[in-house]
């Protein structure tokens, strides 16, 4: 092992290659080493390595979903890609860019706006990297009107597993982001102006038919995004982010305040459980897709085989939202809800997928494979 050590020191540097610790942990077991790679030649050689030497690794960006999906059984490798980071090209006026996959969103996001731009992505995860987003496709609120990350990437960079450099044009090419395997490098992806205004509108509901009520009164073109929180205890709420032109936000905003009645309001700031995933890592997370219509049936079919209410959030005006199982319930019990759940989606043409779970279930039940999540 101290011959592997040794090559990742000469590949990535002194500073950058080290036995792994305590955090770094693939589904609760710490994996045998880490390699923070600075350049898309040394990615392959790492890879190129842990072939040859038939090691399990792994990506990691901020490490926000490293344990969504499948549990691997060991971990050999973590390839860091902290130092991937940068916007390695920008044009403004073709609104496009090129990414290194180890930038955070939020750095991304900040170097952009300083040009009056962005790219319209909100992941929930506050420390996903870009690299982390589009792994999983990792969608936040603004979904509703700009769909989600994979389908502003125009090119792709990634070395395979075997230490082969290769390209992908995102979703319009072969392979696609979810056939990706090995480690993303950058990514080109196109931009959008900043809009001038972003204004939000939130009203309290009691439960998930009122929330779709209300959602599907909102004008589809007007709004960018249509989120409810339905936790397990206590009221909901319902709230709509208008953006752009300010004469328009206002109107709109104002109009649909009015619509809504005298508990709405109407704010320049986010809700505070706005694009924030319900579930802690001691959960089990649940992803629901169905018609917006077909929402509260879905939501209720979820409680009564939990046999307990449950904390719904995201979008109603898609109906794809996230909820939350106990982790404390046994793989049995939790294999049975989703069983349940899927007879019941199979009618509305909708999905149930488990996510995450902490690590004593993930090996028990069946998490969501790489294509579920696009």
């Amino acid at each position: 092992m101290n011959q592997l050590l040794d090559a990742l020191v000469d590949i990535c540097g002194p500073d950058y290659a080290r036995a792994a610790r305590s955090v770094d942990a693939v589904g609760g077991r710490r994996a045998g080493f880490v390699a923070v790679p600075a350049t898309v030649h040394a990615v392959a050689d790492v890879l190129r390595l842990a072939a040859d030497r038939g090691l399990v690794a792994v990506a990691r960006g901020s490490g926000s979903k490293i344990d969504w999906g499948p549990p691997k059984a060991a971990v050999d490798l973590i390839v860091d890609t902290a130092r991937l980071g940068g916007m390695w090209h920008h044009d403004v006026a073709g609104r496009t860019a090129e990414v290194g996959t180890g930038t955070p969103v939020h750095a991304l996001q900040a170097a952009l706006a300083l040009r009056g731009q962005r790219l319209p992505v909100d992941p929930p995860s506050r420390t996903a990297t870009v690299g982390g987003m589009l792994a999983v496709n990792e969608s936040g609120p603004l979904r509703h009107r700009f769909g989600s990350p994979a389908e502003w990437v125009e090119r792709m960079a990634y070395v395979d597993e075997l230490g082969q450099p290769a390209e992908s044009d995102g979703e319009r090419g072969r392979p696609g982001l979810a056939e990706v395997a090995g480690v993303i490098t950058s990514a080109a992806v196109r931009l959008e102006p900043l809009p001038a205004l972003r204004r939000w509108v939130t009203t309290p509901v009691l439960n998930p038919i009122q929330a779709t009520k209300l959602a599907t009164s909102v004008p589809d073109r007007a709004a960018a995004a249509i989120e409810t929180d339905l936790p397990a205890e206590g009221a909901g709420a319902l709230a709509v982010l208008f953006e752009g032109d300010e004469a328009v936000v206002t109107a709109e905003s104002d109009g649909l305040a009015d619509a809504w009645g005298a508990d709405a309001a109407v704010s320049p700031v986010a809700p505070a459980w706005w694009g924030r995933y319900p579930f802690a890592p001691s959960d089990v997370a649940l992803r629901l897709s169905t018609s917006p219509a077909d929402l509260p049936a879905t939501v209720y079919a979820l409680a009564d085989a939990a046999g307990m209410p449950i904390s719904v959030r995201g979008s109603a005006g898609l109906g794809s939202v996230h909820a939350v199982l106990p982790g404390t319930f046994p793989p049995e019990r939790i294999n049975q809800i989703m069983e349940t759940l899927r007879h019941v989606l199979m009618a509305r043409n909708g999905q149930a997928v488990l996510i995450s779970a902490p690590p004593t279930l993930a090996t028990e039940i069946e998490l969501a494979a790489r294509h579920d999540f696009f």
